[in-house]
C-alpha cells in the first residue's frame, strides 16, 4: 500500500496538481496516494474539483487559482489511519514533561482520470506500436560434470595422526 504522499514520474505525459485538504499533490493516472481522511465509503469513486496545474504532454495549463472546468476522477480503496507520531519535551531536575502523540485518519485514493483523460491509451498505443519481443533461444543441457576418480588413500595420508589421550598419573 502507499506509504509516503507519492509524487509520480517526472516523465509520465499526464499529470496534474490537485488540492485536497489543504494539501497539493502532483497525480497521474494509475497513482496511489495518501490524504486526509475523506467521508466517502471504499470502493466509491469522487471527483477532486480544485485542479491547480494540467500537464498534457508538452502542453501546460496553469489555473488561476485552479483550471475552470477540470477534474480529477478518483477511486475510495481504503481508510486507515498513518504512523504514529510522538512529540516529548522534558526538562530535568525542572518537573517538565509534556507529551503529545497521535495517528492521522487517512483515506487511500486512486487516481483514475485526469481532466477525463485516463491515460491508458497513450500507453497502450506505446506498447503495440513496439517492436515484437524476440522469441527465447531454446535452453542448452548442461554437460554432465565428469566423474572424479576417488583419491582416498593420499586424503588419510594428508592429514595429521591423532595423538593419543594422555594417561593419568598414579601416585
Amino acid at each position: 500500500m502507499v506509504q509516503s504522499l507519492a509524487v509520480p514520474k517526472p516523465d509520465a505525459l499526464l499529470s496534474a496538481v490537485v488540492v485536497s485538504g489543504g494539501k497539493q499533490y502532483r497525480v497521474a493516472p494509475g497513482d496511489k496516494i495518501l490524504v486526509d481522511r475523506l467521508t466517502a465509503e471504499p470502493g466509491s469513486s469522487l471527483k477532486l474539483g480544485h485542479v491547480l496545474l494540467l500537464r498534457n504532454g508538452d502542453e501546460i495549463t496553469v489555473g488561476s487559482p485552479a483550471v475552470d472546468g477540470l477534474d480529477v476522477e478518483v477511486k475510495v480503496l481504503q481508510h486507515r489511519r498513518g504512523p504514529r507520531l510522538e512529540s516529548i519535551r522534558y526538562k530535568s531536575k525542572k518537573r517538565v514533561r509534556v507529551h503529545h502523540g497521535g495517528r492521522a485518519d487517512l483515506t487511500a485514493l486512486e487516481i483514475i482520470a485526469v481532466g477525463g483523460f485516463t491515460g491508458e491509451t497513450e500507453t497502450k498505443t506505446e506498447s503495440a506500436s513496439g517492436a515484437k519481443p524476440k522469441a527465447k533461444a531454446p535452453a542448452r543441457p548442461r554437460a554432465k560434470a565428469a566423474a572424479k576418480p576417488e583419491v582416498a588413500a593420499p586424503a588419510a595420508e594428508k592429514t595429521p595422526a591423532k595423538r593419543s589421550p594422555r594417561k593419568k598419573e598414579t601416585k
